[in-house]
C-alpha cells in the first residue's frame, strides 16, 4: 500500500519535470532567434555601411558619384555577398549621393 501512494508522486515529479524542461528549450529556442535576428540586421547594415563607405571614397578621388554599383566594386574594391544581399542603388545625378537600400534574399518577397 504504501509503494502505491509514491507512483502518483512519481509521476507528478516527472510531468514536473518535464514541463520545466521545455520551457526552458522554448525559452533558449526564442533568445537564439532573437539573436539571430539582430545579427541579421547588423550584417545588413555593413553591408550598406560597405557601399556608402565606397561611395564616400569614390566622391572624394573622383569628385563625383557613380552612375552604376558596379563601377564601386571593380574600382573601389566593394565586396558583398550578392548571394545572400541585394543592393538597391538609385543614382540621380553625378554630384547627389545616391540612396542605397540593403535587403537580405528572401526577406520582403525578394
Amino acid at each position: 500500500m504504501l509503494s502505491a501512494k509514491k507512483k502518483p508522486s512519481l509521476w507528478r515529479g516527472l510531468t514536473v519535470t518535464a514541463a520545466v524542461f521545455l520551457m526552458i528549450v522554448v525559452i533558449a529556442l526564442s533568445v537564439l532567434n532573437g539573436v539571430d535576428r539582430r545579427s541579421d540586421a547588423a550584417q545588413t547594415q555593413l553591408v550598406k555601411d560597405a557601399v556608402r563607405a565606397a561611395l564616400m571614397t569614390c566622391y572624394a578621388v573622383e569628385g563625383a558619384y557613380p552612375a552604376e554599383l558596379s563601377y564601386l566594386t571593380e574600382h573601389y574594391g566593394l565586396v558583398y555577398d550578392s548571394e545572400r544581399y541585394v543592393v538597391f542603388y538609385d543614382a540621380f545625378a553625378s554630384n547627389i549621393l545616391p540612396e542605397v537600400r540593403v535587403t537580405e534574399r528572401g526577406a520582403d518577397g525578394l
